[in-house]
């Protein structure tokens, strides 16, 4: 994977290998530009924004600027490519621009925007010697963390682009009921390239033959080991209760698959551990479905974030739940499900370690069986974690809440970030029945997000941050582009081994009434 420096100083020997991206910004001087062709011309990437009038500019892009635009929405085209296989043919930036025109015959257009019915580059790419240029007139922290344009750069900075031409076979084990997990995997792996829905296991002959009906061309298998034999599956998805992930995640691994397990990883983090090394022994991919990684409000919550619009964050609290009596099937049952932390804490806690990048150093699990009990699960828990430097971070999980807490209290040193839900009820009126209404589950629909922060002016200046664009399948696209085309993946094994450590210790302290426990 390529990563992004701002270093502008000596660069490498001649043919040194390079893990970096060089961020440059010019105005540059004749010895920068020089030093910079070097460093590309030996293997390196440089990610080039130029300045006006700069011939030591010129010099490094092999283009000049013919314009200079303010910052506003702006429509990118990409040039048709190989690097722009699976990826969004025009896409919209907020950003400054520059239009270019390239002085040299080595430097490639690679897109384009539209400036009164005018397509002109925007973003250039030069391969130069073993290195490459990469010349752009956006800004370059939006165009890194775009979704589309982002990838895009990271390709162009490859030696080399192939784009593979097969297709992968992907089996869900576990189908599950009509409208489950086995109808998600099948709908988003037929809706996404690169990825193909070959066949569906279940122990229950009723739901293959459902499985059938949603997806006609796929062959039906009675377990998991049938499964690992067939051998048009390329990626096997376990959509099984967690009790049995670790088991069969093994099984198929060592049957040359790539395994996607859903959340939880499994249930504890000798397991995990044992997942992650057998996959590295026999070279193959194991993930988790972290679905909520691309959930709208989420992405929401990343990019405010990531624009420094909070500050340092150091304490986060989730919730989720409500009053009312909890699941009936094996989410409820805590020798099936791993009990209740390791079901939507599965999420929470996986989207505090992203925003605080690491586990933490301590933790505490609180919970009450007071109302609820003809389930194993607990009524209620909280747990909180803490850091070696102080951040602090809560989930709570309730069935017994009759007023829900937010679902997000993201607090940084320069403002506050909280979202509540917002259930969504369908009402219908259906003629000989009458009035009907459907509540759906509150943790589905995305929420608004309330940005509070302090100006010492005015005081607390407040706005509304809405949720992000629906992103697709990310996981799915991910999980394509890794495997056919070498793309980082998204849901790294150790990231999912770190959220089974803290729920399975969670799990332990909630049981001991509360016990702190150590992780680090």
């Amino acid at each position: 994977m390529l990563t992004y420096t701002t270093k502008t100083s000596a660069p490498p020997p001649p043919g040194a290998p390079t893990a970096s991206i060089r961020v440059v910004h010019g105005p540059l001087s004749d010895l920068e530009s020089s030093d910079l062709q070097s460093f590309a011309h030996g293997g390196g990437v440089v990610l080039f924004t130029p300045a006006p009038d700069s011939a030591p500019d010129v010099a490094l892009a092999g283009a000049r600027i013919t314009d200079v635009l303010p910052r506003t929405e702006w429509i990118v085209t990409l040039a048709d490519r190989p690097e722009r296989v699976r990826l969004a043919d025009e896409v919209p930036i907020s950003s400054p621009v520059l239009t270019l025109q390239p002085t040299l015959d080595t430097a490639e257009v690679a897109a384009t925007t539209s400036i009164r019915f005018e397509h002109r580059p925007t973003i250039l790419l030069r391969r130069h010697g073993a290195g490459t240029v990469i010349t752009t007139g956006f800004d370059t922290a939006a165009l890194r963390r775009h979704l589309v344009l982002g990838p895009f750069i990271q390709r162009l900075a490859r030696p080399s682009f192939a784009p593979a031409a097969t297709e992968l076979g992907v089996a869900v084990i576990g189908y599950g009921p009509y409208g489950g997990m086995g109808y998600y995997h099948g709908l988003a792996t037929t809706e996404t390239e690169g990825l193909a829905l070959v066949a569906a296991a279940d122990t229950v002959p009723q739901r293959l033959d459902a499985a059938r009906v949603d997806f006609p061309n796929l062959v039906a298998h009675a377990d998991g080991t049938s499964v690992a034999a067939d051998t048009n599956v390329d990626v096997a998805i376990v959509a099984t209760p967690p009790a049995f992930h670790a088991g069969l995640a093994l099984e198929l691994l060592r049957a040359g698959k790539h395994v996607v397990v859903e959340k939880p990883m499994c249930l504890t983090s000798a397991d995990a551990e044992r997942l992650i090394t057998t996959a590295q022994e026999v070279e193959r991919t194991i993930t988790v479905h972290q679905s909520r990684r691309w959930d709208q409000d989420w992405l929401a919550v990343r990019r405010v974030i990531a624009q420094d619009r909070i500050g340092e964050v150091f304490n986060i609290e989730t919730f989720v739940g409500g009053f009312e009596h909890p699941c009936r099937a094996w989410h409820s049952e805590d020798s099936i499900s791993g009990g209740a932390v390791y079901d939507w804490g599965s999420h929470h806690v996986d989207w505090i370690l992203q925003l605080f990048g690491s586990a933490p150093q301590r933790l505490m699990c609180t919970a009450h069986t007071r109302v609820w009990l003809d389930t194993s699960n607990v009524d209620q828990l909280s747990l909180w974690m803490q850091w070696a430097d102080g951040r602090e971070a809560t989930f709570r999980q309730s069935d017994v809440c009759a007023i829900r807490r937010p679902k997000f209290h993201i607090e940084g040193t320069e403002g506050t970030l909280q979202g509540h839900y917002a259930p969504v009820t369908t009402h219908t009126i259906t003629p000989g029945r009458g009035y009907r209404n459907q509540v759906s589950h509150h943790a589905e629909a995305p929420v608004s997000l309330l940005l509070a922060s302090y100006d010492g002016e005015h005081g607390l200046i407040e706005s509304t941050i809405p949720p992000a664009p629906h992103p697709g399948w990310g996981f799915h696209q991910n999980l394509a582009n890794h495997l056919l085309l070498g793309e980082p993946l998204a849901v790294l094994p150790q990231q999912s081994l770190d959220v089974v450590r803290v729920l399975e210790a969670a799990h332990r302290s909630g049981a001991n009434g509360g016990e702190l426990i150590e992780l680090a």
